[in-house]
């Protein structure tokens, strides 16, 4: 009798297999969200000031289209922490996620672009990116609009309303 035969036919009657598809089932489903885990292993890493884990996380799942790993790096970038602080590209990673529908990268290029912080300043953009994001409920957005508003002319406010208006999410 061939003793590994015997070993899994005893484990198959025992029932010790019997968890065996419901073990393969959770591995293929942790397998199939990589960036929802690897943003939240940025997240603990960022939570636990290990900032360079973090960045090296939330670059793998932005690379992979997790629009708040996207969130997490241009944090990261705007204030320095785990790389060299640098706005071009915090707005550059804003930009990506608030073209996705992320209301607060929207509401924070909102703010890049009405400051000239990391972009070139911008009113008629700054007022865009922050009306979208007050369409989703982000009450500063809405109040920083409000505020920029009132350095812009009525042309530049409809102009900026138009193109809040025909933005489309990309995908």
């Amino acid at each position: 009798m061939n003793p590994e035969l015997s070993l899994s036919t005893a484990c198959l009657r025992s029932g010790k297999w019997a968890r065996w598809p419901a073990i393969v089932t959770v591995a293929l489903l942790a397998l199939s969200l990589p960036a929802a885990a690897d943003f939240a292993g940025g997240l603990q890493a960022y939570d636990a000031g290990d900032y360079a884990r973090a960045l090296e996380e939330w670059r793998t799942a932005a690379g992979k289209g997790d629009i708040d790993a996207m969130v997490g790096l241009a944090g990261l970038h705007a204030s320095g922490f785990g790389v060299r602080q640098n706005y071009a590209s915090a707005a550059q990673w804003y930009e990506k996620a608030a073209r996705r529908g992320h209301a607060s990268a929207q509401l924070n290029l909102g703010d890049a672009y009405a400051r000239g912080r990391g972009v070139k300043r911008d009113l008629i953009a700054g007022h865009m990116w922050l009306s979208l994001a007050a369409g989703q409920g982000k009450i500063w957005a809405a109040q920083r609009r409000d505020q920029l508003e009132k350095s812009m002319t009525p042309t530049q406010i409809a102009s900026a309303q138009a193109r809040a208006s025909a933005f489309r999410l990309v995908k």
